[in-house]
């Protein structure tokens, strides 16, 4: 085992909540929760001016309305986390080789693999300056842990939140860990917590102490053994650099059941092609289409067919996952539908539509245009569905002549639109008919303003000087308590008269 805190843990202080805070100005030091819409949503992440209501991750969004009433509920907005999380990673993988994204925002380094620390001076310099270089590539803030092993280094990282820095000494370890409870330690749940309290066990301490013998006997040999290693502090998991996926899917979650069956089939096709945009986005094609249904009564079902050889056609993967629906029964209701292509490779057969199609229905290749020719009347029968644009609450939008904006709300023909960019003070809120044509959705603006020489790149109107765009001059420096809203809309910014 490592003696040198040479193992970083950073974890982004609540992260989409605190692109969110960063990207609108008249919502920094505000409650913000974000995730998903709906009385069947979850908080993907709350700000911590929002914590202080009781609001956290995963909690049941009509919960945290309950809570929080005021705060401001958005969509999240994965394509900038995304973006964001790559700026990051970029960042992380300059120090070392050996980086294991656990997820956007957060990640394990082995500093001594990358020669950049060696002893505790070193890891502790080199951690303060990874703060800093986050802070200026990307507005946000950070923690960081530093240890000498991964369990260590992701306790330290807690304790420095938000906003900090930790380093764990070594020699210091048992300590630290001894009153802290069991659940601290990686791979105790509820269950194994809830098996070792019955038992008498609560703290890591206790746990030490009831022995190894014990532990086995309680928990069986493997996870016995493991667990009494690290609460002796002892924890030998290597850093291991990012896995490849083994999968590419996307989900959505009703409402309201769906009992249409051409409804159900229009958002299984609409699911087929936005995996296959994740798909494409990864440069990978896959052999395996998974489709996943989750019935009325939470009964949850997979179908999977697998193709002669890997492909990233959005044809293809339409065809099949309608395939997988036709052996589903749908007539109860419908709350959850997702497409999933595993099997991954970097490359595609280039006949393989045909091939797939032929196999499919036992027809000649030649009938390949057949199996195509339903895709564009089904695209246009989905896009005829709503009575209007949707304009999700959080997103961004431009308009023709106020410039850049995001969505407060909208509803009943109305939507209302902040116009402000990330280095604009707060700005004016105007509504506008749903369908008023000078208003379009548009690409979120980065967080840290761009200098004259990558001014050329932004949008028109979208700089800090556009019109309507509030106060001059950048907005205020965002803390470590960032926020995540995931409601429909802001509390209190519905449409107003226009």
């Amino acid at each position: 085992m490592r003696t040198a805190p040479t193992i970083l843990h950073l974890d982004m202080d609540a992260f989409y909540a605190s692109a969110e805070q960063a990207s609108k100005p008249s919502l920094r030091g505000k409650a913000v929760v974000v995730g998903g819409l709906g009385p069947r949503g979850v908080v993907a992440t709350a700000s911590y001016e929002a914590r202080v209501f009781g609001v956290h991750s995963a909690m049941p969004m009509a919960q945290a309305r309950r809570r929080a009433p005021n705060a401001a509920y958005l969509v999240p907005r994965f394509g900038l986390y995304r973006e964001i999380s790559e700026q990051v990673m970029g960042l992380l993988r300059a120090l070392s080789p050996l980086v294991e994204p656990l997820s956007l925002d957060e990640a394990f380094v082995d500093l001594a693999a990358g020669g950049a620390a060696w002893d505790e001076t070193s890891a502790r310099l080199t951690g303060a300056k990874l703060r800093a270089d986050i802070r200026a590539v990307t507005g946000l803030t950070g923690s960081v842990g530093l240890a000498a092993s991964k369990m260590l280094a992701k306790i330290a990282s807690e304790q420095a939140k938000p906003d900090g820095l930790v380093l764990i000494e070594p020699g210091t370890e048992r300590a630290l860990l001894g009153p802290m409870t069991v659940r601290t330690l990686p791979g105790v749940g509820p269950a194994t917590g809830d098996h070792l309290r019955r038992a008498g066990i609560t703290t890591v301490e206790e746990l030490a102490e009831a022995g190894e013998d014990e532990l086995v006997r309680l928990l069986g040999k493997a996870h016995g053994h493991a667990l009494f290693a690290m609460a002796l502090a002892h924890d030998e998991r290597p850093v291991v650099a990012e896995r490849e996926a083994k999968s590419v899917s996307v989900e959505d979650t009703y409402d309201v059941d769906i009992h249409d069956r051409v409804r159900v089939g229009l958002e299984v096709q609409r699911l087929a092609e936005r995996c296959v945009e994740r798909l494409r986005r990864a440069g990978l094609s896959g052999r395996t289409i998974v489709l996943k249904v989750r019935r009325y009564d939470f009964s949850t079902l997979t179908r999977s067919e697998t193709l002669r050889g890997p492909t990233d056609d959005p044809g293809v993967v339409r065809e099949a996952a309608a395939r997988l629906l036709e052996g589903v029964d749908t007539t109860g209701g419908v709350r959850l539908l997702g497409v999933g292509v595993s099997g991954l490779a970097d490359y595609t057969q280039e006949d393989l539509f045909a091939q797939a199609q032929a196999a499919a229905v036992g027809e000649p290749a030649a009938e390949e245009p057949a199996a195509e020719e339903p895709a564009e009347p089904a695209a246009v029968a989905e896009e005829a569905v709503p009575a209007e644009r949707r304009w999700p609450s959080g997103h961004d939008v431009r308009h023709a002549e106020y410039g850049h904006g995001w969505v407060q709300g909208s509803g009943l023909g109305r939507v209302t639109v902040r116009f402000e960019t990330p280095w604009s003070g707060p700005g004016r809120v105007r509504t506008f008919r749903t369908d008023d044509p000078r208003l379009e959705p548009a690409d979120p603006l980065p967080l840290v303003e761009r200098g004259p020489d990558d001014a050329e790149g932004l949008p028109p109107g979208s700089g800090p000087s556009a019109p309507e765009a509030g106060t001059a001059g950048p907005g205020p420096s965002v803390s470590g308590a960032g926020t995540r809203d995931p409601g429909a809309s802001v509390s209190g910014a519905g449409p107003t008269a226009p």
